[in-house]
């Protein structure tokens, strides 16, 4: 729920920060007042489109932040990992919205990391509802009916399952479709995969044998250098210089270091602080026969033999060849081809078996989804006719008794759908079903779609009544209803507050309200009203005591100035309202 909102610099508001109650809160105040101000501004933490008009005149930006508990949104944590926004307190999250008045341009934070305006449009619209008496973005969308229908008759769990098979059948039915395309270039392509498996197992390829064979042509090439090399340095170690080479002839480094371990031998006697080097200069003398062993073992292994060169030559520009004409990069790619060319060999030259195992498989999955569809349609049918007398009844108690509301459900026939009471029909991830919510406002007028419905006064009544009933199932944690009593008269009134204080049984609601009956619900009353200082025009909200309370419901009710009959009946209404609320929750 929404904990603190703070704006500043936005339209006619300097600066303001509000916090809220978990429950009901109502803000009132004269038209023009900004009411709507504080509309934008939330519709700015869902995401909404920003203007630069919404920045204060005088101002470089509008700042609008709001301070929100994940406590009863605990889904929204594997979101914010998601996108890398989870910080170290998981029990709070902070949206921001910046509009910057020269460019227009609008920067969206969430816990004070930059994000773009989609992801705040996740995020926000997890967080914050706000519904209008136009609202047609929820309620009145089509496309929502299912889902909402759905929550209330407690089927999702079950529609996620039929989705799955769903998933399944289509994936099935990709494979036949793609095994019954193939098998008219069937033949030409087993052809086309033979000869490939052929050339390139006979090729008998080895993963990572170019580098092999370049290493060994690099040898070879350099086999009478390298073993010149080696037998210097065998010479050298062991053997020393011939003088045939050098006009003096000299010793080996093996005899030259016993040498130098003889004398530091003798010098030891006389000198016993020299052990330490004693030992070091018998350390490399071992650690040299080492080195002179492998020198040797390595001269004696040495053998090229003649035309060895050229057949890693020839090697080589067979597996160059075989890589251009394939594509490949390398030995190892072209297996994978040879792999990949065997597998598909096998599909291909059992393709029709495949297709009628694939085939029995759709018809297994098919007869599975329309039991559970057929299920799910039952159990939608039955809710959705509860539901429909739900809202009639509380259309009734909110002076419209005859309203008929009705849930639609219809289906398509489809020759490849299901089978289900001897008709085959459409299907898709959530079942069988069509779903929209009508509504007959008068007697005599027919079922019409809720989104042909045009009286302004019924929408909000609708609103209200489909609110006050689906609430329970809304996962939206914070609902804010911007005035949809507008066209509810004083009788009505009353009966608008007690839905609203009752849906904020399960969510936090923020409504904006022109009916004092709805206002003497409120958990927590903010007045919103407009003043000139220094003379420029502000916006300022405040929190009211009991006794403000009883002025701004006077004020409400018969205007400025407030008599002494007003304030009774403001007192009697608050009297009435808490009455209710304690007799409601003691119920």
């Amino acid at each position: 729920m929404l904990l603190e909102l703070f704006i500043a610099d936005f339209a006619i508001i300097d600066q303001v920060r509000l916090q809220f109650t978990p429950a009901f809160n109502v803000l009132t105040g004269e038209t023009g007042a900004g009411k709507s101000i504080m509309i934008d501004a939330l519709g700015m933490l869902r995401g909404e489109r920003s203007d630069p008009s919404f920045v204060r005149a005088g101002s470089n930006q509008a700042r609008v932040e709001g301070i929100f508990t994940l406590a009863d949104r605990p889904d929204i944590l594997p979101i914010l990992a998601e996108y890398g926004l989870d910080g170290a307190d998981d029990d709070q999250i902070i949206l921001t919205r910046e509009i910057h008045g020269a460019s227009g341009r609008s920067v969206a934070r969430i816990n004070g990391r930059a994000v773009s305006s989609a992801v705040l449009r996740e995020i926000g619209g997890r967080l914050v509802d706000i519904h209008g008496q136009n609202d047609s973005q929820t309620l009145f969308n089509v496309r929502t009916h299912a889902e909402m229908l759905d929550r209330y008759a407690g089927v999702v769990a079950d529609r996620e399952q039929l989705s799955q098979q769903v998933i399944a059948v289509e994936a099935v039915r990709s494979q036949i479709t793609t095994l019954r395309n193939a098998e008219a270039r069937r033949i030409d392509r087993i052809e086309e995969l033979t000869f490939l498996v052929e050339e390139l197992t006979n090729a008998k390829l080895i993963a990572g044998e170019e580098a092999t064979l370049t290493n060994e042509r690099s040898l070879l090439q350099n086999s009478a250098k390298i073993t010149g090399m080696v037998d210097t340095m065998y010479r050298l170690l062991r053997t020393g210089t011939p003088a045939s080479e050098r006009r003096t002839a000299t010793r080996s480094i093996v005899d030259s270091l016993d040498d130098v371990t003889n004398v530091l031998s003798e010098l030891l006697r006389l000198d016993p602080s020299l052990a330490a080097l004693n030992e070091q200069t018998l350390e490399v003398r071992y650690r040299l026969d080492d080195v002179i062993e492998g020198v040797r073992t390595y001269r004696d292994r040495l053998e090229f033999e003649p035309g060895r060169l050229e057949i890693i030559e020839d090697r080589l520009a067979e597996l160059r060849d075989l890589a251009k004409k394939y594509r490949a990069a390398d030995a190892a790619e072209l297996l994978e081809r040879l792999t990949n060319a065997s597998e598909e060999l096998e599909t291909l030259h059992y393709s029709a078996e495949h297709i009628a195992e694939l085939v029995q498989q759709e018809q297994q999955l098919l007869a599975s989804i329309g039991l559970a569809a057929a299920e799910l349609s039952s159990r939608r049918r039955q809710a959705g006719d509860e539901l429909a007398e739900r809202i009639a009844a509380a259309m009734a108690d909110l002076a419209m008794p005859h309203v008929k509301f009705h849930v639609q459900l219809s289906q398509r026939p489809d020759p490849h759908g299901v089978l289900i009471n001897e008709r085959h029909l459409a299907f898709d991830r959530t079942g069988i079903d069509q779903i929209e919510f009508l509504l007959s406002p008068n007697p005599g007028e027919p079922l019409k779609s809720l989104a042909k419905i045009a009286s302004g006064g019924e929408s909000a009544r609708l609103l209200l009544a489909m609110k006050s009933i689906l609430s329970a199932v809304d996962s939206v944690p914070t609902l804010v209803f911007d005035e949809v009593d507008v066209g509810v008269g004083g009788r009505a009134g009353h009966v608008v507050g007690e839905k609203l204080w009752g849906i904020s049984d399960a969510h936090q609601v923020l409504c904006i309200t022109h009916l004092p009956q709805v206002a003497a619900f409120g958990d927590c009353h903010f007045a919103i009203a407009k003043q000139v200082v220094n003379q420029r025009t502000q916006t300022f909200v405040h929190p009211l005591s009991e006794q403000e309370r009883i002025e701004e419901l006077a004020a409400m009710l018969d205007g400025t100035p407030v008599s002494e009959a007003s304030r009774r009946s403001a007192s009697a209404m608050l009297e009435r309202a808490a009455n209710y609320k304690l007799a409601t929750s003691n119920s």
